[in-house]
């Protein structure tokens, strides 16, 4: 389930060649969270650990380039039972994959401060491509995106055995973010 805050992430950010910038992520003021329904009861989480590195160049938005890298592991909800299972075999299976990427080469400008990001999720192994819609905002050197997605956690492997349906967990996941970053030194 927070493979799906990890797409929403990666959309935030944006990259692009000749004159782009490196933009450096905020952790503090930034979010990776996911929600789903367990046994018919919506629950609510987040990622702790997860990096990116973005290039962007507002003139050029078709060449950007972002990856966030999510440490699996790290998903938590504030449930001890389901915080202890997530990283297991049957969910993310952290020990053989302790990391899911999503990475986008140039984004699509919908208008005003709406785009959209084409890219590749990884999450247990499985690729998937995946269209992440985002605004961003820019102000001097801060720029903050904001997104959101709903993903099928059955795509990627996430859920397996008796959880491969949607009896107990809900199949699909709502990965939200806010990606706060700024600009690198000239």
């Amino acid at each position: 389930m927070k493979f799906f805050a990890i797409a929403a992430l990666a959309v935030l950010l944006l990259a692009s060649p000749a004159n782009a910038a490196d933009w450096i992520i905020q952790p503090a003021q930034s979010q990776l969270g996911f929600s789903g329904t367990q046994t018919g009861a919506p629950f609510k989480g987040s990622f702790a650990k997860w990096t990116g590195q973005i290039t962007y160049d507002p003139a050029n938005p078709a060449a950007a380039h972002v990856k966030i890298t999510v440490d699996t592991a790290s998903a938590a909800t504030g449930d001890t039972q389901r915080d202890g299972a997530l990283p297991g075999a049957d969910w993310f299976n952290a020990t053989a994959f302790p990391q899911a990427v999503f990475e986008a080469t140039g984004f699509v400008a919908k208008g005003g401060n709406n785009f959209v990001a084409d890219g590749t999720l990884t999450i247990r192994g499985i690729a998937k491509k995946l269209s992440l819609p985002f605004t961003l905002t820019i102000a001097g050197k801060k720029a903050t995106a904001i997104g959101q997605v709903i993903l099928p956690r059955t795509d990627y492997g996430v859920g397996q055995g008796v959880w491969t349906t949607g009896d107990y967990v809900g199949l699909n996941v709502d990965v939200t973010f806010t990606l706060v970053a700024t600009q690198s030194g000239d």
